[in-house]
């Protein structure tokens, strides 16, 4: 296809003012490869990604209901950026230790444009809530109501509401010397009230600080009169806020604010110096809940009085302080998404496309066939399920070998997994405990499949086991067989139906070999195997990138055709940034589809005028990671875990396997990459001041990738060898 030769379609220029503002660096000078203008800042880039989802809820192309979805997922995520990367980033400036990364910007100094930027978000998703959003539910219908919009019948249902279902689980707490400030949970609502008179002790504290357990709805329905009538909802802020002097009979509640505090999430083991690392774990995930604030929210109508004095309680300064005009919480509006059911406001459901070959034959017998390449969400998940539970069922099977780093402690694959366990199979897991924001959710697995017979083994220490595999040993004809899922995303049901993802189905001789000796080297000790088809980190990815783009130079300045195209969530590790500068000014013609994240500069005449970055954003989550190299005609093509950055390169253990039948790997590049270079519609190019510019159609006609590859493949039988 003409895309191979370089270049995706061109969208039209946006107007300035939906071009995301410049990542905070100088403009670009001609010098090596060194030069810290040549490279975006990782926080930075992390936060125009989130300005990429915030667009979506602005999109009056997105349905209403997944205009508010998107919002609330810009606010999580900015959730998770205060909880890892600001404070990691605060840790830095208070141990005076530099940052290792290639843009040179000093700690300090990041922090200070982090937080204009966030502050500059944070202000938008709000105005976007409030002039955008609540009108268009409104008119709709749906509607949020607020304390002053309350009718007296509405008013006497929330009065009844709180006394029966809110005010039981409330406990004030008060503030004096008896009665310290209280520990806040991480990212708790919370009110801060200001009190004036004397209790029935006498005491006259002048504040006190009230905590709503998680166990509380955040977004309450009022009673409805049916179909056709309009859905209205109280948010459970307001219902405390309107009977918070309920809390403290015979004292004058003066104001009462809410305010909510992000606490540092990211756990730390020395693993080389605990005995267990699942009870250290344990012990950390405890900790977490209460670590070092990084962040504090308050609404706008908090006095400067009790912003001060919470400021103060958190050892934050005011750069830390975010003043909201709503509910302090807003991804808890996502609840609204299932509590109304309105089809038409949302995006239309989906059945995922099984391949023909897989229908109505044994699992095993299908892939002696040949190899059977998905595409997540367009292509059901469910062939992997169904592979893991027949193998829990056959007597053929013997053993069962699987990674596990993000899975679901209820799935359908665990309850596989403990099956076999049970049924004496030899069933082994590889749990990585140290999975962000799933610790807790992998230790129960880890418990679990212990107690089911399995053996669990936690990767290895210094390195998270971040690789999806699967291999399953099966007796047939008296000899011993193997097949062998490997992906690009997790074992998570849930997550294949909103990431895209590749997986292949295989029982190729070498790679299951290959992925035998990966788990050997999991579960065992020894020296790292020579594995024949796949490449794997800590070892040998980096290199073997080096040397695929090295191969492209080469073409290139002997006058052949070169070309890459690579598909990952963020690139940031500066010796591969380096290498694809050089293969630019060899005349390498480079696409790079990069979802979030990005550290290159495109566009640099002399430098990388010969790369193109965009970004897609839509629907689905974009999590695949697909890696191209024209090869002289070869069309090396790779599927992988690893994004391209250091910790996927020397403190992960992943896999990047060949694509190497000729329809699949057919289908990789153009499903995978061709069509993404295509895109119009959720497409952002990346532009050389460091901004992104959203694509539109101009004169071409609209191509959005996601929706082509749902309207090809969740009817269709799909292609295999």
């Amino acid at each position: 296809m003409d895309e191979l030769r370089g270049g995706g379609k061109k969208g039209a220029e946006l107007p300035p003012e939906r071009i995301a503002p410049p990542a905070g660096l100088p403009a670009p000078s001609s010098p090596g490869f060194d030069d810290p203008s040549l490279y975006f800042n990782r926080e930075l880039s992390l936060l125009e990604f989130n300005d990429r989802v915030l667009q979506l809820a602005r999109d009056p192309k997105v349905p209403l209901l997944e205009r508010l979805r998107f919002l609330t997922i810009s606010t999580s995520n900015l959730d998770e950026f205060f909880e890892i990367r600001v404070s990691g980033l605060k840790e830095h400036i208070a141990y005076e230790i530099g940052l290792p990364n290639p843009d040179a910007v000093a700690p300090a100094e990041l922090f200070g444009l982090v937080a204009v930027r966030a502050h500059e978000l944070v202000e938008e998703q709000y105005r976007v809530l409030n002039d955008e959003l609540l009108p268009a539910l409104e008119a709709e219908g749906i509607r949020i109501l607020k304390r002053g919009h309350w009718t007296e019948r509405q008013t006497e249902w929330i009065t009844r509401y709180f006394h029966d279902e809110v005010l039981p689980v409330l406990t004030p707490v008060g503030l004096d010397p008896a009665h310290p400030f209280p520990r806040i949970a991480n990212k708790t609502l919370n009110f801060i009230v200001s009190l004036k008179g004397k209790d029935a002790f006498g005491r006259s504290s002048r504040a006190a600080v009230v905590q709503a357990p998680r166990l509380l709805p955040r977004v309450i329905g009022l009673p409805w009169a049916g179909p056709g009538q309009p859905r209205e909802f109280v948010m459970l802020s307001s219902v405390i806020h309107a009977n918070v002097e309920h809390l403290f009979p015979g004292m004058k509640v003066k104001g009462c604010y809410q305010f909510r505090v992000t606490r540092n999430s990211d756990l730390w083991v020395d693993e080389e110096e605990v005995d267990d690392l699942l009870n250290a774990l344990q012990g950390q995930l405890d900790r977490r809940r209460f670590s070092v604030p990084a962040r504090l929210e308050v609404a706008d109508n908090c006095s400067e009085e009790m912003q001060d004095f919470l400021l103060h309680e958190f050892h934050l300064g005011q750069r830390d302080l975010y003043r909201v005009n709503g509910p302090v919480n807003l991804h808890r509006l996502s609840q609204l998404y299932d509590l109304v059911d309105r089809p038409e406001l949302k995006w239309r459901p989906f059945v995922p496309g099984t391949p023909g070959k897989l229908k109505g034959r044994s699992i095993f017998a299908s892939i002696r066939r040949g190899d059977i390449l998905l595409h997540h969400p367009f292509q059901s998940f469910s062939p992997v399920m169904e592979l893991l539970e027949e193998a829990a069922r056959d007597p053929k099977v013997l053993a069962i070998k699987q990674t596990i780093y993000r899975t679901g402690t209820g799935s359908e694959m665990m309850e596989s997994l403990v099956e076999a366990a049970k049924a004496g199979k030899e069933v082994t897991a590889v749990v990585e405990l140290r999975a962000r924001f799933d610790e807790e959710a992998n230790i129960e697995i880890a418990t679990r499949l212990q107690e089911a017979g399995a053996k669990v083994v936690y990767g290895i220490v210094g390195y998270k086991a971040h690789a999806k595999m699967l291999l399953i040993v099966r007796r047939e004809g008296g000899q011993l067989h193997r097949y062998v899922h490997l992906g690009t995303g997790n074992y998570h049901p849930g997550t294949a139906r909103a990431y895209s993802d590749f997986g292949l189905l295989t029982c190729d001789e070498a790679l299951c070999e290959d992925v035998h000796d990966v788990f050997q080297q999991l579960t065992g000790l020894g020296r790292a195997a020579g594995l024949r088809r796949l490449v794997q980190s800590p070892f040998r990815l980096h290199a073997e990138l080096e040397e695929r783009i090295a191969a492209e130079i080469a073409a290139a300045k002997a006058g052949r055709k070169a070309r890459i195209i690579a598909k990952m969530n963020a690139l940031i590790e500066p010796q591969i940034i380096q290498s694809l500068y050089r293969a630019s000014l060899a005349g390498v013609e480079i696409d790079l589809i990069v979802r979030g994240a990005c550290a290159l500069r495109p566009g640099v005449p002399g430098v990388s005028d010969k790369i193109r970055v965009r970004s897609i954003v839509g629907r689905f989550l974009e999590h695949s990671r697909a890696f191209y190299f024209f090869a002289d005609g070869e069309e090396r093509t790779y599927l992988s875990s690893a994004d391209w950055m250091p910790r996927n390169f020397f403190r992960r253990v992943e896999l990047c396997f060949p694509v190497e039948s000729k329809k699949l790997k057919r289908r990789v590049i153009e499903e995978g990459l061709l069509l993404y270079l295509q895109d119009n519609v959720d497409a952002w190019e990346l532009l050389p001041t460091g901004r992104y510019r959203r694509t539109t159609p101009g004169e071409e006609p609209p191509c959005a990738a996601q929706q082509t590859l749902l309207d090809l493949l969740q009817d269709e039988a799909g292609l295999v060898t």
